[in-house]
């Protein structure tokens, strides 16, 4: 899932239960509206997920991993603390009772009802 600077989500991709999320962050991140800054948790630090981001001129806030050869000299940790704002969505979505639970088997179903449930938080906006 991607949110804008507000929390509230702009692009989702609903994967298997049994993919890692790397696996689909390179075609999340192709997909993403123009954006200045990406930023990405630790686990997502590869160069699948950096050459997307960089095609679109945007800088990747993502840290390396600790036994990666490069080091976290160009990162930025003021902007980097904003990546809690995804963490923030999934904690609201969480209230919504048929996606806690997951009550939709089909992917399509599960994937319309989070899509709705994000559209009732862009309500108050």
């Amino acid at each position: 899932m991607s949110v804008d600077s507000c929390g509230l989500t702009v692009h989702l991709l609903v994967t298997g239960g049994e993919v890692h999320d790397c696996k689909k962050a390179p075609k999340l991140a192709a997909e993403l509206p123009k954006a200045d800054y990406i930023i990405a948790d630790r686990r997502y630090d590869s160069e699948d997920l950096r050459t997307p981001i960089n095609d679109k001129s945007a800088i990747s806030v993502t840290p390396r991993t600790k036994n990666s050869i490069n080091e976290n000299d160009d990162i930025d940790w003021c902007l980097y603390k904003y990546r809690h704002l995804v963490e923030n969505v999934f904690a609201r979505l969480k209230h919504f009772r048929a996606i806690a639970t997951r009550y939709d088997k089909l992917k399509r179903n599960f994937e319309g009802t989070v899509a709705l449930a994000c559209a009732f938080l862009w309500l108050p906006m």
